[in-house]
């Protein structure tokens, strides 16, 4: 609903500054890209918080198995971390797209 306000918003600046078709369309893809890295970023940022805390959940329930724990744990958060990276890939190629 934000992004439709966004681009009403937009719409209307472009009307009143006299800008044309191609700067709105500019404007507007560079907004819808900065919504699509900020939604890309919330999953990887609340699955990186469940990874630690399940890790450090188990390292202090078994302190024997700590240095498993850390090594699967840091492979999670590359996984997890990647999948942001990906969407910071595809922010830079909606924008300049």
């Amino acid at each position: 609903m934000e992004a439709l306000a966004t681009i009403a918003r937009i719409a209307a600046e472009a009307g009143d500054a006299g800008l044309d078709a191609a700067a709105l369309k500019a404007n507007s893809a560079a907004a819808s890209a900065g919504q699509a890295y900020g939604l890309a970023a919330i999953g990887p940022g609340i699955g990186i918080g469940i990874i630690f805390g399940k890790a450090i959940e188990s390292m202090a329930r078994q302190p024997e198995a700590a240095g498993m724990v850390r090594t699967t744990m840091f492979l999670g958060v590359a996984f997890t971390e990647a999948l942001a990276l990906i969407g910071f890939v595809v922010f830079i190629l909606l924008k300049y797209a």
